[in-house]
């Protein structure tokens, strides 16, 4: 129940995402070593006849010598697509793939996408039922009512692992965190609140049984559909719908609704109207959770009703149930302690951990990226989708409401320390960077995309409009119109172009470079010269000049090229000394190498200086700073001429007492490895080194381009760190996606 829709696109953008490269979304990689024949030996025969008999003679062992314990299976038929409709199990995939993403992304679960060629409930079933071996859990997904009811119901009954079909119970689960929190905002209880439900599919019907679950009375929810109220002696409805059949006067929602306290909207767009809402009790609570558009507008309801508390399935307007608060964390704890299934308490855990996490103080990272400084309120009863406790927090409550009701078959020991795992669990880089989206979102800025004409710059500068992160500033000659139509842009006029041929900015742009360059030898013609002919001076001087907030650059000349460029228009901050790094982002870790792109030989000063900034960057991305200043030499074995600016540096740091671990000098593997790093008992590193100074750009380089080209992990820069104003240089390979990450970076402060 979620809708991005201020991240919009064009159709060739999406088609291109899912397309490049690997096409999808998803890959297998290996989790062991498979290098050597020996590798592949106990990888396979004669090695794994081992873990094959112990299981034969433990099913419960199949845990801990498979991935059986992290992996869900992610299934459709297609009969329920979004809100697409009956589009068939092949359509699905896309979306299934997404949803194997997002357990990946979200709660580190492995997922794999099965889409079933039948509408045949028994046949689905039958299908699913044998596949008990192969998974830990199964997310049903996008499969249409009634048919859902019973595919959940029977495979809840014979399989032994959690069951969930997301769409009802994902929806249900947040949208009752709200009304927790709705509720304790307006002095109600769950059991005296008067409910009026539109809409009787599945979302609906899960949504009604988990808030009577937690107390809310039969007779005081009133389920209406297309034809009305569904009253007790009604005919035309289905059994799961008839369970929910009251004893009421009302034959439709605008009588339904009159003195209801809740209205919970899984419908149409437009379903409620502002006159039904004045009819409502005292500060009414509104869940419109139609989508793309919901019954009704936030601000329609509350210019009819001012008390309102409202929220939606959407991302630009508070309160947004989104699924992906729930369904993640709830398969991780529920794998973590083997639940045999996902029952109602468990459900209820998850929605009073996500109500009380809307209770505590926003998170800083959260706040920052949404732009608000809110705190529990009317337009702050869900937490944000991406507040990064949501992992520890519903994970160890719903794992711990699997215990009490005695659903898990491998109960945690020490609470304390699973959720201390949790937390380490995924990298709090990618939180950060998707801060710095949302931190873009809600602070727009104009930045400049110097390369105008370029094919990747162009499609950069539309996924940047599109995703709502700012006003791209597209600088090129006079065909740049005619490169957006060719990329499917029907207004490309709506693009801001600026041409040095053209522009009346020219001549006060001319005025301030001589001003700057005319006792470093130029002459007012050179000034005019690179300000008419050199895209990047003419970019940058419209960066120092105010006409925009930041700039990116790069994709048609190498980086020590465009540095030069930049250089003679923008200067470094004031006693901070320039430097490029690389951020190496895995799954649970990541490593920040500084200085890869400017300074050869760097001073001990310098030296300290990248490593202060570093750390700070570090920081704005969500990691405590642990510093090395790489080597060939582990303090001093072996001896070498290139030592002493290293250990410089470290006194440099100790002089100035900054707050931070820092050590060196010492090679790669020691800083990186903890079983190495235990042979120097004397190291200031409580753990591996997560910012690595290099010596010099010669290995700095070299290093930074083998793990792009070889790493497994994903790379994001050079950021070029502490110039006066936020310009960022691409490498000349950059795809679309990676140089919207650096304008987006650049955007929102971090890479500065």
């Amino acid at each position: 129940m979620s809708d991005d829709s201020a991240a919009k696109f064009s159709e060739q953008e999406a088609l291109l995402f899912h397309s490049a490269g690997r096409p999808g979304k998803i890959e297998i990689v290996a989790s062991k070593p498979m290098a050597t024949q020996r590798d592949l030996s106990l990888a396979y025969s004669p090695g794994v006849a081992v873990p094959v008999h112990a299981i034969a003679a433990d099913p419960a062992t199949a845990y801990d010598y498979t991935a059986k314990g992290n992996l869900v299976a992610v299934i459709s038929n297609g009969t329920a697509i979004l809100g697409l409709g009956n589009l068939g199990a092949l359509a699905s995939k896309p979306v299934m793939e997404g949803k194997a993403v997002l357990f990946k992304r979200f709660a580190d679960v492995d997922s794999i996408d099965i889409e079933l060629a039948t509408e045949d409930p028994d046949a689905f079933i039958e299908a699913v039922a044998l596949m008990e071996p192969s998974f830990g859990g199964i997310n049903l997904e996008d499969i249409k009512a009634p048919e859902c009811f019973i595919i959940e119901q029977t495979l809840r009954e014979r399989m032994n692992i959690p069951i969930m079909h997301d769409d009802q119970h994902g929806t249900a689960i947040i949208s009752a965190a709200g009304l927790i929190n709705a509720c304790l905002l307006t002095g109600r209880e769950l059991k005296d609140v008067k409910v009026v439900v539109n809409g009787a599919g599945a979302a609906a019907i899960a949504c009604t049984e988990l808030i009577k679950a937690m107390g809310v009375r039969h007779d005081n929810v009133i389920m209406c559909d297309r034809k009305g109220v569904i009253y007790q002696g009604r005919g035309e409805v289905n059994q799961w719908q008839s369970a929910h059949a009251v004893v009421t006067d009302a034959r439709d929602l605008p009588q339904a609704l009159v003195g209801a306290d809740v209205f919970l909207g899984l419908s149409a767009a437009g379903a409620l109207k502002p006159e039904m809402v004045k009819e409502m009790a005292k500060a009414p609570i509104i869940f419109a959770m139609a989508n793309p558009v919901p019954e009704i507008l936030p601000e329609e309801a509350i210019a009819a009703r001012p008390d309102a508390i409202i929220a939606t399935g959407r991302s630009d307007y508070p309160n947004q149930v989104n699924n992906v608060l729930g369904f993640p964390f709830i398969f991780r704890g529920a794998l973590d302690v083997r639940a045999t299934g996902i029952n109602e308490e468990m459900k209820i855990a998850a929605a009073n951990a996500i109500a009380e996490l809307a209770r505590q103080q926003v998170a800083e990272e959260v706040a920052a990226a949404y732009g608000f400084s809110r705190s529990f309120g009317p337009d702050y009863i869900i937490p944000a989708p991406f507040d990064p406790r949501l992992m520890e927090m519903v994970s160890a409550a719903v794992a711990q409401a699997a215990m009490d009701s005695g659903v898990a078959t491998k109960p945690i020991l020490d609470m304390a320390a699973y959720r201390q795992s949790l937390r380490a669990r995924l990298n709090p880089t990618t939180a950060a960077l998707t801060s710095a989206y949302e931190a873009a979102r809600a602070h727009p800025k104009r930045v400049i995309f110097a390369e105008g004409e370029e094919e990747v710059v162009l499609r950069a500068a539309i996924s940047f409009r599109d995703g709502g992160y700012g006003t791209p500033v597209l600088v090129g000659r006079d065909d740049v119109y005619d490169r957006l139509r060719a990329l499917g842009i029907d207004n490309p006029e709506a693009f801001e172009v600026h041409n040095s041929r053209t522009s009346t900015m020219v001549p006060k742009m001319v005025d301030f470079l001589y001003g700057r360059l005319q006792r470093r030898g130029y002459l007012r013609r050179d000034c005019e010269r690179m300000i008419n002919q050199d895209r990047n001076i003419f970019a940058a001087t419209m960066l120092q000049l105010g006409e925009a907030d930041a700039m990116i650059t790069g994709v048609t000349r190498t980086y020590a090229q465009n540095m030069r460029e930049i250089r003679r228009v923008i200067d470094p901050v004031p006693e901070q000394t320039p430097f490029g790094m690389h951020v190496l982002v895995g799954q649970s870790h990541t490593v920040f190498i500084a200085d890869t792109t400017i300074n050869e030989r760097p001073t001990s000063d310098e030296l300290a200086d990248i490593a202060e900034q570093a750390a700070s960057v570090a920081r704005r991305m969500g990691h405590e700073p642990r510093v090395a200043f790489l080597s060939y030499s582990n303090f001093g074995n072996p001896e070498g001429r290139w030592l002493e600016n290293l250990r410089g540096a470290v006194k440099v740091l100790d002089s100035r007492q900054v707050g931070f671990e820092y050590e060196g000098e010492m090679a790669p593997d020691t800083a990186l490895n903890p079983k190495l790093l235990k042979n120097y008992p004397f190291a200031r590193l409580s753990g591996p080194a997560n910012v690595l100074i290099m010596p010099g750009l010669q290995s700095a380089n070299i290093s930074a381009k083998l793990l792009r080209e070889l790493g497994g992990d994903s790379m994001i820069g050079p950021m070029l760190i502490g110039m006066e104003k936020p310009v960022q240089v691409a490498p000349m390979s950059s795809t679309a996606g990676e140089l919207v990450t650096l304008a987006v970076l650049a955007a929102a402060g971090i890479a500065r």
